[in-house]
């Protein structure tokens, strides 16, 4: 995986075909952005863009308390509703 961080520009036009993989990642139960990063195989930058989009579009939401490294886990709104 590469380590120089590509231009928002391209990471944001990625984030519709994003949604699927991320829902999918989402299924077995919450995570954190880094989580998230580490199953679909993408940089944290990236997935935290593309996380943040779907929160913003209520695709997905934060469902607990930040962890003791300051991270909130998300789970998809459809997940949230089987809780």
């Amino acid at each position: 995986m590469s380590t120089k961080l590509r231009e928002p520009r391209e990471i944001i036009r990625e984030e519709p075909g994003m949604h699927r993989t991320i829902a999918e990642a989402l299924k077995a139960g919450a995570l954190t952005v880094p989580e998230l990063a580490e199953q679909i195989g993408h940089p944290s930058e990236e997935v935290l863009f593309w996380v943040m989009g779907m929160r913003r579009y209520g695709l997905i939401v934060e469902v607990e308390d930040a962890t003791d490294e300051g991270y909130f886990r998300y789970a998809s709104l459809a997940q949230e509703a089987t809780s």
